[in-house]
């Protein structure tokens, strides 16, 4: 009885590994091929070879499970915040806002402020670079405003948690004032900040952005015949 058992639990053995291996082991070894991408990536990032660390972030993103959306958000948030480095702020900061709206929408309020703070400089950093390109002052005043919103929502959530977070988000809030009110001729006066290197044509970037948001005419007349009875039309927040 006990020889049939054995028998029976050798033959049952392969079976195991097999379920293993094609159900929770596969979960496993993807988790350890991201792992070793996203070491990949940062260890690109302390060399500052940002498209290598794009593309291991890109690849990280490839081999992670589905079911780990916060990390898919992390990575997200790390590969736009790499694109910023080789002139691509205009997409990484619409990245961000779209990942924002995605972890408010998780609830994780950690990461949203973790990204709240990355946007926050993106959005201070174009309007850096749209006064230096000449933009209107409406066009160049729009991200700072951002910006300045952002900070500030940081500071004052803040302020009674963190001290040292609180310092960090306070000060930022006051560079953003004081690149509102400095005069251009000041501005251009100043080195570029690290981040604004390698970023061109951020206005005509921006527009297009703006523009390929805007709905279509037909679209608004469609919405407008279905105001009274559908959903409330998306992006008409306060």
């Amino acid at each position: 009885m006990k020889k049939n058992i054995l028998i029976f639990l050798w033959t049952l053995a392969p079976v195991v590994l097999l379920a293993y291996h094609y159900g929770p082991g596969q979960n496993n070894l993807a988790r350890e091929t991201t792992k070793a991408k996203i070491h990949a990536a940062l260890n690109f990032e302390k060399k500052s070879e940002w498209l290598k660390a794009i593309d291991a972030y890109n690849e990280a993103l490839t081999t992670l499970p589905d079911n780990e959306i916060t990390k898919r958000l992390q990575l997200q948030l790390a590969r736009a915040n790499a694109q910023i480095h080789i002139g691509e702020l205009p997409e990484a900061m619409m990245t961000m806002d779209r990942l924002l709206e995605e972890a408010s929408n998780q609830n994780n309020k950690s990461l949203e402020n973790k990204i709240r703070s990355s946007l926050a400089s993106a959005q201070y950093y174009t309007g850096w670079l749209m006064r230096l390109e000449l933009a209107e002052k409406e066009e160049w005043m729009e991200p700072i405003q951002k910006s300045r919103q952002n900070f500030r929502l940081l500071a004052e959530q803040s302020i009674k948690t963190n001290s040292k977070t609180h310092e960090d988000h306070k000060k930022n809030l006051e560079a953003v004032v004081r690149l509102a009110r400095m005069d251009l001729s000041e501005i251009q006066a100043l080195p570029l900040p690290k981040k604004c290197q390698g970023n061109k044509n951020v206005c005509s970037k921006c527009r297009g952005q703006k523009k390929s948001n805007q709905p279509k005419e037909g679209k608004k007349k469609e919405d407008a015949r279905g105001a009274s009875v559908g959903k409330r039309p998306d992006g008409t927040g306060s």
